[in-house]
């Protein structure tokens, strides 16, 4: 990564997050949020909304085990 990427932060079905560069197509599996720009920014945006690091399949049996 370097600081002239532009970069947006992907999204997966298990809910985990990654900063991929705009100019090349996003893989399989993985969808944009909405959110673009320098790596920091995108960085800081992870760091906010990405508060459990736990996949969301692990995250629902948790919750099921539990109820």
């Amino acid at each position: 990564m370097d600081e002239n990427t532009r970069y947006q932060v992907l999204r997966n079905d298990e809910e985990q997050y990654s900063l991929w560069p705009v100019d090349i197509e996003v893989p399989a599996g993985w969808q944009p949020v909405g959110k673009e720009g320098t790596e920091a920014d995108c960085s800081a945006y992870v760091d906010e909304v990405w508060t459990d690091m736990r996949p969301k399949s692990l995250r629902e049996r948790m919750e099921n085990a539990g109820a």
